[in-house]
């Protein structure tokens, strides 16, 4: 019976079931590290949401290792020898190390992302020259992580050669060795295929990311369910601006969309503009943000903008579009959010785009963009240069590397000054953006402030102190200058990161981030809780401005009280749906249809209403729908 291979057979199968063993102790790793945020309350929960995820499981297994089956399977008469034995555990070890790898990575980028990894981001390490360091303070910052997966790699390694194939050749039957060999990987192939694919099925496509959402109770659950190398699998090399595959009538579109917007703001003299985007600095951290919250014991962690608060007007009801950087670029300074991929990664990025900055520039203002980073870090000069900024000012601008934190870029206290001192000898009126860097992971902040900030429950809360000295020392300067008593601050952030309160863990308000206006003259004042995001805040500043031309944009003017004024709304993407907020309801859309409709109020999504469908449930998704339209007809017709 030599010659029908079962010794290899069985190897072959306990190899590939070794897979699977560890990919669910890298789920089980998942679940341990990141416990707060998928909230599985039961060892039943945990045990059913695994079962669904062996489906998700199979199709990455067997497409990393389709080339070590079909090597393992195909009668090549020297399979059983030692060399051609030592080859396949590189190929098996090769393909399924870098799977598992993957998953290690949303051990500990989940926290940050609120979404497994996909090949998206990519692009958000793609314009970093300094990779190495990254990864080095990454291995040092993280070491248990690491320690973790080459444990498991050893053992792993140690559990594959118990079972080895036997070095003997097949002595006869030399046409049934062919045959049976044949027959096998025929059988083996429809097994890979129906894997590859999720399912057996004649369905009419293979599973993919938003197929979590089918056996889960919870949103953030399907993350659960889902394993790294199937999102980065799934999502690479795809297209993700593309028409929708329904039809919303161009009225329908105007009507609730109203994605040409014009204001009627007539001024004198027309006031400067200063932008501060806030790197990582979710609402949570600032107590003036708070005071509805009800969080017991809360702490705040900002007392200079908290004290500038009680002069500004503060949105304490204000999301991220996005859950990265680039993404609060576009999102904030042309009105356009990122999705599934960042829109400033796209090909469509290339085009022409009326944002606040063509549009000031066109009304004779002074326009610069200040990033502390290494120039072209992070893609900003090259969408800075597409946006039409008269000026960008980076780390080579600086011109002291001495004041460089050794990771992102120039500490914000340092880099604060330098906008300031910059903004100094410039003629009016002008907009000026910074984006800051030292609010980030490693949480670190210069030597000589060490102990100077409260260090609070996170490593995050000394480096939101530290930014938020930053912030004091630039308003503390720049309230001397003649430029200041015409000048209008917005404050906000690009994204949310690290989580103390439990209140923030929810999965709406994963995207919570601060807007507030300051004004010298006290113009702007007052507390607003209506929905607000991230894309409000390019027509705020042309309302602002007393720009009165048509222009393109999907928010709204957070200062316009018209009665023709655009109904709030907030328009995000979980990872795998889209959460569109408006009224008193948040649907959860796939792309196609509603999958779930939930009370403005139940920010962690726990009670699905849609089996309760009503008229008000059904606008709703209809604006979701019209939204999503003509985002994507604009981008890709290219009416930016």
């Amino acid at each position: 019976m030599k010659y029908l291979r079962l010794n290899e057979y069985k190897a072959l199968l306990y190899r590939v079931l070794l897979v699977y063993l560890m990919y669910s102790f890298s789920r089980f790793l998942f679940f341990i590290y990141n416990y707060s945020l998928l909230e599985i309350d039961s060892l039943f929960e945990y045990f059913r949401l695994s079962y669904h995820g062996l489906a998700f499981d199979t199709t990455s297994i067997f497409y990393l290792n389709s080339l070590f089956v079909v090597l393992s399977i195909l009668p090549f008469w020297v399979n059983t020898n030692k060399t051609y034995q030592r080859f396949l555990f590189t190929i098996y070890f090769l393909t399924n190390l870098v799977g598992i790898a993957f998953n290690f990575v949303d051990l500990i980028y989940y926290k940050f992302n609120y979404n497994r990894t996909t090949i998206s981001e990519w692009a958000v390490i793609e314009n970093e020259n300094n990779l190495f360091a990254m990864f080095f303070r990454f291995m040092v910052g993280y070491w248990d992580v690491f320690l973790l997966f080459f444990l498991m790699s050893a053992f792993w390694i140690l559990l594959y050669k118990k079972v080895k194939v036997h070095d003997r050749p097949y002595s006869k039957g030399v046409f049934s060795y062919v045959s049976t060999s044949i027959v096998t990987f025929l059988l083996t192939a429809t097994i890979m295929v129906g894997g590859i694919r999720g399912d057996f099925k004649k369905s009419t496509r293979p599973i993919n990311l938003v197929d979590a959402n089918r056996y889960v109770n919870k949103i953030q659950h399907a993350d659960f369910v889902l394993n790294t190398p199937f999102t980065i699998l799934r999502t690479f090399n795809k297209k993700t601006f593309k028409r929708v595959p329904y039809v919303v009538p161009d009225l329908v579109i105007d009507s609730l969309v109203q994605p040409i917007k014009r204001y009627k703001n007539k001024l004198k003299v027309k006031p400067n503009i200063v932008l501060f985007i806030t790197e990582s600095y979710g609402r949570e951290y600032i107590g003036a943000f708070n005071q509805n919250t009800n969080i017991p014991d809360y702490k705040s962690y900002t007392p200079f903008l908290d004290s500038l608060a009680t002069k500004s007007l503060v949105f304490d009801n204000a999301f991220a579009n996005g859950r990265k950087s680039i993404h609060g670029m576009s999102s904030i300074l042309a009105g356009i959010p990122s999705f599934k991929d960042a829109f400033t990664s796209s090909p469509y990025a290339n085009q022409e785009i009326e944002s606040v900055v063509s549009v000031l520039n066109s009304e004779g203002y002074d326009t610069s963009f200040f990033h502390g980073a290494p120039n072209g870090s992070m893609g900003f000069l090259g969408f800075s240069n597409i946006l039409g900024f008269d000026h960008y000012y980076g780390k080579t601008e600086f011109g002291n590397d001495s004041l460089f934190d050794g990771f992102w870029g120039i500490w914000d206290l340092p880099f604060f000054q330098f906008m300031k001192d910059t903004i100094d000898t410039k003629n009016t009126p002008f907009f000026s953006t910074i984006f800051t860097v030292t609010s980030h992971e490693p949480y670190i902040i210069p030597n000589e402030f060490e102990g100077q900030f409260p260090k609070g429950n996170l490593p995050m809360h000394q480096c939101v102190g530290y930014t938020d000295f930053a912030f004091k020392q630039f308003f503390e300067s720049a309230k001397n200058e003649e430029w200041f008593d015409n000048t209008i601050f917005i404050i906000t952030a690009d994204h949310t990161n690290q989580v103390d309160y439990k209140e923030y863990y929810k999965p709406i308000n994963r995207y919570a981030i601060p807007i507030m206006i300051y004004s010298p003259d006290n113009k702007y004042a007052g507390l607003n809780s209506d929905l607000s995001q991230q894309i409000d805040i390019y027509p705020t500043i042309l309302n602002i401005v007393g720009y009165d031309k048509p222009f393109r944009s999907w928010g709204r003017s957070l200062v316009d009280e018209s009665l023709t004024s655009t109904i709030p709304f907030v328009m995000n993407f979980n990872g795998q749906n889209y959460q569109y907020s408006k009224g008193n309801i948040i649907c959860i859309f796939d792309g196609v249809k509603a999958i779930g409709f939930y009370d403005i109020n139940d920010l962690g999504l726990e009670i699905n209403l849609i089996s309760n469908r009503t008229k008000k449930m059904d606008d709703v998704e209809l604006s979701c729908k019209a939204f999503l339209k003509d985002y994507f007809d604009r981008i890709i017709d290219k009416k930016l």
